[in-house]
């Protein structure tokens, strides 16, 4: 029979069986013919026995008069009465006392009720057929639970029905739970609702759970709860909340899940509390990530949902285990994350070992990652296949990373289908990249839905390629919104390329915060948005923006800034930066180094370098090199550059040939 959740219940022998109610846990690890109707439960609902039976209705005895009647336990035959044994103050081994008395209690009530039964005592068959059962003798007890069953005993005949459902024969154990559920045994309706719900009469079964759960059963309630939300019946909330406040752990699970479900996260958190409170691991998961959330905005929580994600690592959760792995990793703790995580990947977590394999192949341990990523693609997690395309293409095995893109493209995995198109277009094979780009895009692929615009573009079916930018603009890509300003731009819409522009810089697209910025310096009328903008793309080391903002400090007299900002983009290799530098340390009294930089600005085809370069050849006295400067500034221009550097050349001439 299907068991459908484990929460920890207790095995079918250690279950509470007494004479008004028993019935065996369904959350039994053991998937025996013999279990009750499948439930996802964890635990039942225990009555105190019936005053006036039982050991609690025996008459207690001092431990110095048991001792003075039967002897003192522990003793050796012919030897030392303390040897190897534990004694308390009055020299007696108090465990081995507590443990004989309770043999000896128990003992003497059974032995009491199979006297009283044998004399048709229908009660105390009941009693004793109940505690044979518990013992799993099966046999001897069903005679006894029959008689008392006959006699019209309500626990007998929903005893009887457990019975005769571990041996195998439902349909009597179904007639005997049908008796007493009309006599009112709630766990009696409780278990024919399962049965009758496993035989697919959903009807019937509805009308026992929820007579169950009404007489105050809390596994009738959840079991209500479960058959209502598989019919998609909102009351299900209900009953499970009726089953959690009476502290079942899996309906509270259930119910959080609900509420999360429906974006009430604060009530869904209180519920995942109260079940991972009782040790459910999937709530401690689950209340783990609702914390790591919230700790976008309060790092507080980190610490608690560590500790969430911890207990239920411990309690079996591998997803907990890798999360608790990204949570350290995040923290700076890479060596404690990675025993989290493979202690995730070897219970089968693919997630875990393609993080593994990510850190291995960071470390350069190429063989390591690899092996993490073909164990992460062995349970199932294609982000293997991915993975390991990634790594092949990076130690360049080409041949090797499409076949593995390949494979993880035909499972669906949207970015291999990307990426195995990218390298078949970097190939020529526009048509074969072509349904691939088309396939990642509508699985969701942000990069797909790029690409194939850009695809678009290059064919010149600008419409189409509109369409995809915008696709993958409205999921945040960054240089897909740039595409969509750059057209706004050139058609004279500025406000449409202003928030095109924005979205591209919010994207993360360098060129996009720089043509923001120098939109909006343009404009005029937003000078500190400007300086934001051109600061986040110089910071990205777009040397432009460097430029700019080394133009910008100039301006405010922060000479340090601007040489600063100057050098950072002349050394990347930005000839009007070298040139600025060269003017800042010109004025700085830094000839020497001024013409370091203007050389380089120059070589690199700067115009007003190359002319500044040849009037200091003339300052020095140099005609023949200040010749030189002039012609390659006027190949360089501009055009104003050209004329200056023209005339300059034309009265050296003249010079020369005086």
């Amino acid at each position: 029979m299907r068991l459908i959740g484990k929460s920890g219940a207790k095995s079918a022998a250690a279950v509470e069986a007494d004479t008004d109610a028993w019935s065996e846990s369904a959350e039994s690890p053991e998937n025996r013919p013999g279990a009750l109707p499948a439930q996802r439960t964890s635990g039942l609902s225990e009555r105190p026995p019936t005053p006036g039976y039982g050991p609690d209705s025996l008459v207690h005895v001092s431990t110095r008069q048991f001792a003075a009647s039967v002897g003192a336990y522990g003793e050796q035959a012919g030897g030392d009465p303390t040897a190897g044994t534990a004694l308390d103050s009055a020299g007696f081994d108090s465990t081995s006392f507590e443990t004989a008395l309770a043999a000896r209690e128990s003992a003497a009530l059974e032995a009491r009720h199979r006297q009283a039964a044998d004399g048709g005592d229908p009660d105390a068959a009941c009693r004793l057929g109940t505690l044979l059962l518990r013992r799993g003798e099966l046999e001897d007890a069903e005679s006894y639970l029959r008689t008392a069953a006959a006699a019209g005993l309500r626990a007998a005949a929903n005893n009887l029905g457990v019975l005769l459902h571990q041996q195998g024969h439902r349909a009597e154990a179904g007639q005997w739970w049908r008796q007493a559920a009309v006599s009112g045994s709630a766990p009696a309706a409780h278990a024919l609702g399962l049965q009758l719900r496993d035989q697919g009469e959903e009807e019937a079964a509805e009308y026992w759970l929820h007579f169950a759960a009404d007489h105050g059963h809390p596994l009738g309630a959840y079991a209500l709860g479960d058959l209502m939300e598989h019919r998609r019946d909102v009351r299900a909330e209900r009953w499970f909340k009726v089953s959690a406040d009476a502290g079942h752990r899996e309906a509270a699970y259930r119910l959080a899940r609900m509420r999360e479900a429906a974006g009430d996260k604060e009530t869904a958190e209180t519920w995942y509390r109260t079940a991972a409170a009782r040790s459910h691991a999937r709530a401690a998961l689950r209340l783990g990530v609702l914390l790591e959330e919230r700790a976008r905005t309060d790092r507080s929580l980190l610490d608690e949902a560590a500790r969430w994600y911890r207990q239920a690592a411990q309690n079996g959760e591998s997803r907990a285990a890798c999360a608790l792995g990204f949570l350290l990793r995040d923290s700076g703790d890479a060596a404690a994350a990675a025993e989290w995580w493979q202690e995730a990947a070897e219970a089968g977590d693919g997630n875990a070992a393609n993080a593994l394999g990510a850190l291995h192949a960071s470390r350069g341990e190429a063989a390591a990652a690899e092996r993490w990523y073909r164990l992460a693609l062995d349970a199932g997690d294609q982000n293997g296949a991915f993975n390991l395309g990634l790594l092949c293409a990076g130690t360049g095995r080409e041949q090797q990373a499409e076949q593995w893109y390949r494979r993880a493209a035909y499972a669906g995995h949207r970015e291999a289908c990307n990426a195995l198109a990218v390298v078949l277009l970097q190939r020529g094979d526009e048509s074969g990249a072509q349904p691939w780009f088309s396939k990642a895009a509508e699985a969701g692929s942000v990069d797909g839905a790029f690409n194939l615009g850009v695809l678009h573009a290059g064919r010149g079916e600008h419409r189409q390629a509109q369409e995809w930018y915008a696709r993958a603009a409205a999921e945040g890509h960054g240089e897909a919104a740039l595409q969509l300003a750059v057209v706004q731009e050139q058609r004279g819409n500025l406000a449409g390329a202003l928030e095109r522009y924005r979205q591209a810089g919010a994207g993360g697209s360098v060129e996009g915060a720089f043509r923001l910025a120098s939109l909006l310096d343009r404009r005029g009328d937003a000078d500190a948005e400007a300086e934001h903008w051109y600061a986040a793309a110089a910071d990205a080391g777009h040397r432009r923006a460097q430029v700019r903002m080394g133009v910008r400090a100039a301006e405010r007299g922060a000479l340090e800034i601007a040489e600063s900002w100057y050098r950072r983009a002349a050394e990347a290799g930005s000839r009007s930066a070298a040139f600025n530098l060269g003017l800042l340390l010109a004025r700085q009294d830094s000839e020497a180094e001024a013409m370091l930089w203007y050389t380089r600005a120059a070589d690199a085809g700067h115009g007003r370098a190359a002319l500044r370069l040849a009037l200091l050849a003339l300052r020095r006295g140099e005609p023949m090199q200040a010749e030189n400067w002039c012609r390659r500034a006027i190949d360089y221009g501009p055009a104003e550059v050209s004329e200056r550097a023209g005339r300059l050349l034309g009265a050296l001439s003249a010079e020369l040939s005086a």
